[in-house]
């Protein structure tokens, strides 16, 4: 697959505020998600949607995984504030996300379940704490049937700032 052939997008769920970072809570100004999509997008040159709940998540990481473990629990879609009106016409999704509670938080279905992935590619990446990709690589398989999923990438979210090399050797070897 040639990137600069094909239409990329890359869609990602990623929090900032209070995280859990090497066994202690620190607040961090931009996500560790967001930090490895923007790596990916200065590499890719691909467009870039954020998925984000209509309701924010708390600023404390305490409430987040509470409300987090909850969604789960009951298998929720959180309504998304913004919407693509052009999926058709892309052809690679670079799918990022934290993995929550060994998979991707529910907004990232919300946002699965609105679009036909039908013939895409689907390249997921993670940011963790030591949990690396979870579950999260079988979810989207079973969410996305049609779709063509490629080798995912988990970042430990403590390193996410310095990933590039790591970021770098992944799209080379999927690619």
């Amino acid at each position: 697959m040639n990137l600069k052939e094909e239409k990329c997008l890359i869609a990602y769920f990623s929090r900032a505020g209070n995280n859990y970072v090497n066994g202690r809570i620190v607040n961090l100004s931009i996500g560790n998600t967001e930090v490895v999509a923007k790596m990916i997008q200065e590499m890719t040159e691909a467009d870039v949607f954020q998925i984000d709940p209509v309701n924010s998540y708390p600023e404390d990481y305490m409430e987040t995984t509470e409300i987090a473990q909850k969604e789960l629990g009951e298998n929720a879609r959180p309504e998304l504030s913004a919407h693509l009106d052009d999926m058709d016409s892309y052809d690679v999704i670079f799918l990022g996300y934290p993995n929550w509670w060994g998979t991707m938080p529910m907004a990232v279905f919300t946002f699965l379940e609105e679009y036909d992935f039908s013939e895409k590619t689907i390249v997921p990446f993670c940011t963790h704490e030591g949990s690396g990709l979870g579950r999260s690589e079988k979810d989207i398989a079973k969410v996305c049937p049609k779709a063509r999923l490629l080798k995912g990438l988990a970042i430990h979210g403590a390193c996410a700032s310095d990933a590039k090399k790591d970021v770098t050797d992944w799209l080379s070897n999927i690619l």
